[in-house]
């Protein structure tokens, strides 16, 4: 006899509990996943790179959210490498459960952790310079490709400073050779002779038998393309201790850590999409926040930093345009929103990659960096045809 008042009970109490659930799965926050190399290689950029990011949650937050939600922020150490990438992007994508993952990162670490991305379903926007050609239809980048970036160096050193001959110095992983091999069809296009090509693992730091090749060459000019922080600390120290003056473009120093090396940085010529010295009312509003968030503690903003602050206005673009956080949703918009940062207005709608404006420049004796040309709008080239 009681039966049907059961069911009358529980009907109604189904009823209760699910705007209730759908009301607390409302307010969940939007988790963002940063994998990034707090230890290893990258450790001497990775902090800048996080406090990017946590400006740009802090502002968003400050001003209401993404659809009602706030943004929260889950960080985890890639150690730099493949290993960690693996244990960094699985524990972020299953067991942390975020909706995006977002991070400047190794070559070696985003290629170990794309086959993760792909199979937890996850958008991911790379915000590191790189070797290009990596394509996922998981991924957008919104940093430099090798078209981007190396003809302002090589250009500068065959016009201005006459260079003939180039020497090749790399970390031997798919970042270092990939830029190189870039930059030697291109130079040797242009007419100069690549009379040297010596690589040192990623953790190597004795350079010792390359600068002993680079003396005896006697190249007009040395573009390095080691792996992004402690490699160019060492490479750039012994090069200065060993007395090698010659035309020096590294093609992963960054300005962060171009301040960190102190004097042994003057006179590197670096091309990038970001400088601190970008004389628009954004970038000074960034560099504003950033100074007034962070103080004392502030890193050096730079080229791997900016993007990733960047990054995370874009995706709040793409769920606010897609109207949710359904990662096909947001995958289709991240392809056709545009963002306006620090480096000026961005869209990744290129094959995934983004048209930036390039910028050639020396650093100068105190680590800051001098602007000698920029390039607006320069194209990412053939970089993965077969996506949008």
């Amino acid at each position: 006899m009681f039966k049907p008042k059961i069911r009358i009970l529980a009907a109604a109490l189904t009823l209760v509990a699910f705007p209730l659930l759908a009301a607390a799965q409302g307010d969940a926050p939007i988790r963002i996943g940063v994998p990034v190399g707090l230890s290893g290689a990258n450790s001497v950029v990775a902090p800048s790179v996080v406090q990017s990011a946590e400006l740009a949650i802090e502002e968003i937050n400050a001003a209401g959210g993404v659809l009602g939600r706030k943004l929260a922020l889950e960080v985890a150490d890639d150690a730099s490498g493949a290993v960690g990438a693996q244990k960094a992007f699985d524990s972020l994508v299953f067991q942390k459960k975020v909706d995006v993952l977002i991070s400047m990162e190794t070559s070696a670490a985003r290629n170990a952790g794309l086959p993760i991305v792909a199979r937890g379903k996850v958008p991911y926007i790379y915000t590191s310079f790189y070797e290009g050609r990596s394509c996922s239809p998981w991924m957008f980048v919104n940093a430099w490709v090798p078209e981007q970036q190396v003809p302002p160096v090589v250009d500068y050193f065959m016009k201005t400073e006459n260079a003939k001959t180039i020497f090749l110095v790399g970390s031997d992983y798919s970042f270092g050779r990939g830029m190189l091999e870039f930059t030697k069809k291109y130079a040797q296009g242009k007419g100069a002779k690549i009379v040297g090509e010596e690589y040192l693992p990623m953790d190597g730091s004795d350079w010792t038998a390359v600068i002993s090749k680079i003396r005896a060459t006697k190249p007009d000019a040395l573009i390095t393309s080691t792996a992004g922080g402690a490699p160019n600390v060492t490479l750039t120290k012994q090069l200065r201790a060993a007395g090698i003056n010659i035309p020096y473009g590294n093609l992963a120093v960054d300005e962060g850590t171009a301040k960190s090396m102190g004097a042994d940085a003057a006179g590197i010529y670096i091309s990038a999409s970001y400088v601190t010295g970008i004389d628009s009312p954004a970038n000074k509003k960034f560099l504003d926040a950033l100074t007034k968030k962070f103080g004392a503690d502030l890193k050096t903003p730079n080229d791997l930093s900016v993007p990733e602050y960047e990054a995370v206005y874009a995706y709040k673009a793409a769920v606010e345009k897609a109207k949710s956080t359904d990662s096909d949703k947001v995958l289709k918009a991240l392809g056709e929103v545009a963002v306006d940062g620090p480096r000026g207005r961005i869209a990744m709608n290129q094959q995934h990659h983004a048209p930036l404006t390039m910028y050639l420049a020396q650093v100068q004796p105190d680590g800051g960096v001098k602007v000698i040309d920029s390039f607006k709008d320069v194209a990412v080239g053939a970089q993965c045809p077969n996506l949008k």
